[in-house]
């Protein structure tokens, strides 16, 4: 009988790091990767590709079960604009009882994957062995968009993408369906006075010793 998938669920508030860590952690393993902050990106960027007319409640839903998980442009995707689009939409019951299907079949094929978003190990994997909820001072985080951004040709103030930061944390951990927040059994890494490199050794041990005691 061949052995389960090995998923690992990462959550976390934007600008946190959860992203880099994921991504490096998956190729780390030899597993998948996925953002699942993309898939809702995906569907707001339907959403305006159409035009952005019609009720956002019904389409969005609509569009989400069309969605192809596996050919996200996260270059296009990560685009400041469908930041706020993309937090209203996930705040849509309809829209997040989709993608959530579409992610655990995602996660369902082998060797596994590394997942991750701000519902993964309470809504999405909450079954998965290994958890971790990777957080930041909002103060942070927004230094960290705002070089990120910069570094794209942006031009934006940091106290802008502070604002922006503390509206999205609000509305995902205040929202009635799956609110930002750590899994009981998470890991919590906090990131804000550490480099990519510290956190991912952070993450790295956590995760073996998660692993060698399945």
């Amino acid at each position: 009988m061949s052995e389960a998938p090995l998923l690992i669920a990462i959550d976390g508030p934007a600008a946190s790091g959860k992203g880099t860590l994921a991504r490096r952690l998956a190729e780390h393993l030899g597993l998948r990767h996925l953002d699942t902050g993309l898939t809702y990106r995906a569907v707001a960027a339907a959403w305006k590709d159409g035009g952005g007319d019609g009720d956002l409640k019904d389409m969005a839903a609509e569009l989400a079960r069309n969605i192809d998980l596996e050919h996200l442009d996260a270059a296009a995707l990560s685009h400041h604009s469908l930041a706020e689009p993309a937090s209203q939409i996930a705040a849509i019951p309809e829209v997040r009882r989709a993608l959530v299907e579409k992610q655990r079949e995602f996660a369902a094929h082998p060797p596994g994957a590394v997942l991750d978003g701000r519902d993964i190990g309470t809504v999405v994997l909450p079954d998965a062995p290994v958890k971790l909820f990777v957080t930041a001072s909002p103060e942070t985080r927004a230094r960290r968009r705002t070089l990120e951004m910069r570094e794209r040709g942006g031009d934006i103030s940091e106290e802008t993408v502070l604002a922006d930061l503390k509206r999205r944390d609000a509305r995902d951990t205040e929202r009635a369906d799956s609110p930002l927040r750590p899994a009981e059994d998470a890991y919590l890494l906090d990131t804000s006075d550490k480099d990519i490199e510290a956190a991912f050794r952070a993450a790295v041990d956590y995760v073996s010793r998660a692993i060698a005691s399945r």
